[in-house]
């Protein structure tokens, strides 16, 4: 049985990192407002962005502009979005296994990478997946510009041939309790007709220089979605696992306390037993 001081110092040391994991599970739930009220705003300019987009593509010629371009596969890019640090359950595992699983069922020397996030760089680096380009330390700071910079990217590497198609894998946001992970084909976009309905609309100056205009646009917003459903679904798996581990933390107070207890007990009836003793011999 450990002595009483290493049951004290194990207490101490547990109830230390239960105030560590209370404070990080509050400046998550501080961080998951903000990051979840971006988003929330975003949402629905991207949807009627989405929408007006793929009601034009059909009556449009995709040859006239380069992101619109359907091409035998030969060659993918995977956008891979991630976080910069753990301490977040299973959020950042959950996105490299189902990332490493897609990629490998295509061929991984056919693909190339674009890494968000140090944990996805970090796991597709020692395992020496052909990285393209990383972008790690800005969430802190998360804008629109970010957006741009990193699309701005991956529009290039699809233009320039070097890729066919390009996917986007990343956790979308449900609620606080529950981050879903997709895998989305960015480029080329591609007209659907059971995602929006039809409606009978006019477009000035034209059809095509609208599409020129916007899918550009498109792409820039799909990045920031993709940012911000990421960075939102980040801080609430942080929030609920150290809520977890604070909780855990409790318990183990708990357990400790009442071990510690039994040992002092155990030595308080030892050593009324050692003087008993002693004093009867006395007596003899």
């Amino acid at each position: 049985m450990a002595s009483l001081k290493d049951i004290r110092d194990r207490i101490k040391s547990v109830k230390s990192i239960q105030k560590v994991t209370s404070a990080m599970k509050m400046v998550a739930a501080a961080k998951v407002r903000k990051a979840q009220q971006k988003m929330e705003q975003a949402r629905p300019y991207t949807l009627a962005l989405e929408e007006v987009i793929h009601h034009i593509l059909p009556d449009i010629n995709r040859d006239d502009l380069d992101l619109l371009n359907i091409r035998d596969i030969k060659r993918k890019a995977y956008v891979i979005v991630s976080a910069d640090r753990g301490l977040a359950g299973a959020f950042n595992s959950n996105i490299t296994k189902v990332a490493e699983k897609e990629i490998n069922e295509f061929g991984r020397e056919n693909v190339d990478l674009f890494c968000i996030g140090k944990k996805a760089r970090d796991h597709f680096k020692r395992r020496e997946y052909n990285i393209i380009e990383s972008h790690t330390d800005f969430w802190n700071d998360l804008n629109y510009d970010n957006a741009m910079m990193i699309g701005r990217s991956i529009i290039d590497h699809f233009t320039s041939g070097k890729v066919d198609e390009v996917h986007v894998i990343y956790n979308y946001f449900v609620n606080m309790a529950q981050q879903e992970i997709k895998s989305e084909v960015l480029l080329p976009l591609v007209y659907e007709d059971e995602e929006f309905e039809a409606k009978d609309r006019l477009y000035e100056p034209s059809k095509e220089a609208l599409v020129g205009s916007l899918v550009p646009r498109h792409l820039n917003i799909q990045v920031w979605k993709y940012l911000l459903e990421s960075y939102a679904s980040e801080q609430a798996a942080r929030m609920l696992a150290m809520e977890n581990a604070t909780t855990n933390a409790g318990d183990m107070i708990k357990s400790l306390t009442l071990e510690f207890n039994k040992a002092r007990q155990a030595a308080i009836t030892t050593e009324m037993l050692e003087i008993v003793s002693g004093a009867e011999a006395l007596n003899e």
